[in-house]
């Protein structure tokens, strides 16, 4: 099996354990982190060693590695990471779950983490170090641009592309051939019909409470 490092100590470095243990080739070796945030010598078992002295221990010439880190500062502090590991000469490694229904001509780059239940139709290109939750929609001719976070259960039409470092929540949904700007933030439950511009807020109103408790509200409808 192919030896694999990953970086991070949190959760979502615990769900690239989990994803990697159970539907992949790579056998992770050790879990990395700056320095001043390491707080316990293991996790999940197994080493936690300083990302400032990785490569004298896990050189990259025999480990691959996976940035494993959140959409906090809008994906910049995993780009940050993702960068200083490939300066280090590192492999970034991508993982497709097994269960995302695709025809062979997907494109992915590298350090991306895709779960289950993604249908992507022909001719989708994702970019370097992007993020999709599970049981998204990718229509035909899709782009999605670098260091980009989707979350769950988003439908992006047909000839969309969507820029570098955005975050999309749950449920959004982009009507064809439109273009989102780099840095955008597309709320959960919003409904895109337009191009954005760069760095675009798009925040959908909440669904407001009923004015009777369902008690109430139980027996007037008489339910």
């Amino acid at each position: 099996m192919k030896k694999l490092i990953i970086f991070g100590n949190q959760k979502m470095a615990e769900m690239a354990h989990f994803y990697f243990t159970h539907d992949s080739d790579y056998k992770i070796e050790a879990f990395i982190c700056d320095k001043e945030y390491i707080k316990e010598d293991n996790f999940l078992s197994l080493p936690v060693v300083p990302f400032e002295e990785v490569e004298k221990l896990y050189p990259p010439k025999d480990y691959y590695m996976f940035i494993a880190v959140g959409y906090g500062k809008l994906n910049s502090s995993r780009k940050q990471k993702y960068e200083e590991a490939k300066s280090k000469g590192y492999e970034l490694v991508s993982y497709l779950n097994s269960k995302a229904s695709h025809y062979g001509d997907l494109k992915i780059g590298d350090n991306c983490f895709i779960l289950e239940n993604q249908v992507f139709q022909s001719n989708v290109k994702i970019g370097n170090n992007v993020v999709l939750w599970s049981g998204n929609h990718f229509g035909h001719d899709v782009e999605i641009g670098d260091h980009t976070w989707l979350s769950s259960h988003i439908v992006v039409s047909g000839n969309v592309k969507i820029g570098e470092s955005c975050f999309i929540g749950v449920n959004a949904t982009f009507r064809d051939h439109i273009t989102i700007g780099n840095e955008c933030i597309i709320g959960a439950g919003a409904l895109i019909l337009n191009n954005t511009k760069d760095k675009s807020v798009y925040i959908e109103t909440p669904t407001k409470p009923y004015p009777m408790d369902s008690e109430k509200f139980v027996k007037f409808a008489n339910l």
